[in-house]
């Protein structure tokens, strides 16, 4: 039997060892943290948030239509992807233990391992082809194919963590069982799918392969979902491909934009489930 000084190199051997793991994982993203911060923000304005991108050779402009067109096609996935993935989350925990329920199970597996690119040719060959024009509608509908598997599967999880107890004394009381799984066991998963639900969001909105395909581009101010619309992805991969310096600093504090909304709902998603673990405790 090892020794007690024995015993406590060898722990101190083994943290180490981890934590030089940890600073080894830490070190790409810290680089790519730093050098979007350092590149992006010289360009950031109050300019640069609300105007529209400006031609080839003229100073200023900004990525304000972007930004609204991120926030208007991110919404509108939003609307088509949370009932449909929550719905089926909800199934999946409450009704979803036979064969039927298990195939709905996998698809929703595969679902989530399908390439956004694949997602944005089905989204074109749904809505695009039929419209015969890009559209913000299509990117939305993109967007929401790829936001339903993850919030389905995420729904189901926190649906299964709500204590059978909490049921039993619903149906006992003569509530009926539609009525218990909406007005009991989804009340009290709504924390965690909310967090789910966030989650999916930043995702969507850090997509850019889909819009390509659906949305496009636009260089202008536009609201109406049956016409091209701008996003910040796309405007981002448009400055980052061009010749022109001016447009590369561009598609850095664009960039530096989009990671801090990504970010903000990481942070907030991450402060909702640590809300719901202390309710939890």
């Amino acid at each position: 039997m090892k020794s007690y000084g024995a015993r406590k190199a060898w722990n101190h051997m083994w943290t180490a060892l981890c934590a030089a793991a940890v600073l080894v994982a830490l070190a790409p993203l810290l680089s790519l943290l730093w050098l979007v911060v350092s590149r992006g923000a010289p360009g950031l304005s109050l300019a640069f948030f609300v105007e529209r991108p400006t031609p080839v050779g003229e100073a200023g402009g900004g990525v304000g239509n972007a930004i609204l067109g991120t926030f208007m096609m991110v919404a509108m996935a939003t609307v088509f992807a949370v009932p449909v993935g929550v719905g089926t989350g909800v199934f999946l925990a409450e009704q979803g233990d036979d064969r039927f329920g298990g195939t709905v199970r996998f698809v929703t597996e595969v679902l989530s391992g399908v390439p956004s690119i694949v997602v944005g040719i089905v989204a074109y060959g749904l809505v695009v082809v039929p419209m015969r024009r890009f559209s913000a509608a299509a990117g939305a509908v993109a967007l929401a194919l790829l936001m339903v598997p993850p919030l389905a599967r995420a729904s189901e999880e926190f649906v299964r963590l709500v204590p059978a107890t909490l049921r039993e004394a619903s149906l006992a009381l003569g509530v009926a069982q539609w009525r218990t799984s909406l007005r009991v066991v989804l009340r009290t998963a709504l924390p965690g799918i909310l967090t789910a639900v966030l989650l999916a969001v930043a995702r969507a909105a850090g997509e850019t392969a889909p819009l390509l395909f659906t949305a496009l581009n636009n260089q202008y101010w536009n609201t109406r979902p049956d016409q091209p619309m701008a996003s910040l992805t796309v405007q981002i991969f448009n400055y980052a491909i061009s010749p022109y310096d001016d447009w590369h600093q561009k598609a850095w504090s664009a960039a530096l934009v989009l990671l801090m909304l990504v970010g903000a709902l990481n942070l907030f998603a991450r402060a909702l489930a640590r809300g719901r673990l202390r309710e939890a405790r």
